[in-house]
């Protein structure tokens, strides 16, 4: 993939240097409830840093608008020293360089509106244009689409490596195991699509499973469910999807595990049972290329995150290429200390998926215009 490397950037001494970064990180107040994309962008500022710039601005955004992203700037003052920016725009708020946290983006509505006027305003905060985002760049939003076309633009370390990682995809080897899990099921059935001819199985599991356990006419009650697709039949009898053969169930009468076909009309499935787990990890011990994007439960729910942290443990022993990604399925690699088993971890969640589907995301394509 053609993209302008920051890492072979030169002539960036003295320049002010704007940085896409993702600090879309769950707080309640002015707790963070994860890290892992603050520590994910640090190689970038501190190659910025060794470069000898005026200064990194750093620009990013936060899903509720009314979160504010300097319990994020406190954060990475843990690690990297700066300075916390209410308004960008105000004067002189730069003076004397270093590092900045701007303000939430979608505090200003030109940011989710790809505004030209409100991009031109981001650029006149900087010289040089870095995207270091790769999971917010399947939004078209100024900041992703229109800046890098005023600036010098680059890719960002993590952003180049999240693109090469995911990559791996496209080509596997073989074995190739697709674990999708999850919700938003309509997110992921594309994904089976497009992988259907790629991957020797993909196995389901969360709301995507329940889809399918309804295409087969099973009961699954008060469970988490998506539209059932108009080729369900075609892909069940593709031969490469993988169904739960158990799952755990909880409803007013208690917690079970059982087959798909004995759920009950007044019970929810939460996660998948240990024989699932087993068969899954037997897959894994054979794979060469593992890629997995969703929870196999509900794992914000005590007692139903066995499944999916059995089957992370199980891939510390398995001798495949293995990615995860979605928040929050490295939020829970990481809560169970099986980052180990892992060769990358995308910080990527939507923009994993579409990047995945697609090929390409308009963050990416923005770049190679620029290229």
């Amino acid at each position: 993939m053609n993209l302008p490397l920051l890492k072979n950037a030169e002539n960036l001494s003295g320049k002010r240097v704007l940085v896409r970064v993702d600090f879309n990180i769950p707080a309640e107040g002015d707790v963070l409830k994860d890290d892992y994309r603050i520590q994910a962008a640090l190689p970038t500022i501190r190659l910025l840093l060794e470069k000898e710039v005026a200064s990194v601005v750093l620009l990013a955004h936060h899903s509720d608008k009314e979160q504010s992203l300097e319990p994020m700037a406190r954060f990475l003052g843990k690690e990297i020293a700066n300075t916390f920016v209410k308004d960008p725009f105000a004067a002189g708020v730069f003076a004397g360089g270093g590092v900045f946290v701007c303000e939430n983006l979608r505090q200003w509505a030109g940011e989710e509106k790809n505004d030209p006027v409100f991009a031109e305003r981001l650029a006149s905060l900087g010289d040089v244009y870095v995207n270091d985002a790769f999971s917010a760049s399947h939004r078209s939003h100024a900041s992703i689409v229109a800046l890098p076309a005023l600036r010098p633009a680059y890719a960002g370390l993590l952003f180049a490596q999240e693109a090469e990682e995911l990559s791996h995809a496209f080509a596997p080897e073989h074995p190739f195991l697709f674990v999708l899990g999850g919700g938003k099921p309509e997110t992921k059935v594309p994904l089976i699509e497009a992988f259907l001819d790629k991957a020797d199985t993909i196995a389901l599991a969360g709301a995507v499973a329940n889809t399918f356990f309804r295409a087969l006419g099973y009961e699954i009650g008060l469970s988490v469910v998506g539209k059932v697709p108009t080729d369900a039949a075609r892909l069940l009898e593709s031969g490469k999807l993988l169904l739960p053969v158990d799952v755990v169930a909880k409803g007013e009468s208690g917690v079970f595990v059982k087959t798909p076909q004995e759920v009950l009309p007044d019970e929810m499935i939460l996660d998948v049972g240990p024989e699932t787990v087993a068969r899954l990890s037997e897959l894994a011990g054979s794979a060469r290329f593992i890629l997995w994007n969703g929870p196999l439960g509900d794992y914000v729910r005590p007692g139903f995150e066995k499944g999916s942290a059995a089957f992370a443990a199980a891939l510390k022993g398995s001798p495949a290429r293995k990615i995860a990604g979605g928040g929050d399925t490295v939020a829970l690699v990481r809560a169970h200390k099986c980052e180990d088993a892992f060769e990358f971890l995308s910080s990527a969640g939507g923009a994993m998926i579409q990047f995945l589907a697609e090929g390409t995301l308009p963050g990416i394509e923005a770049l190679q215009r620029r290229y």
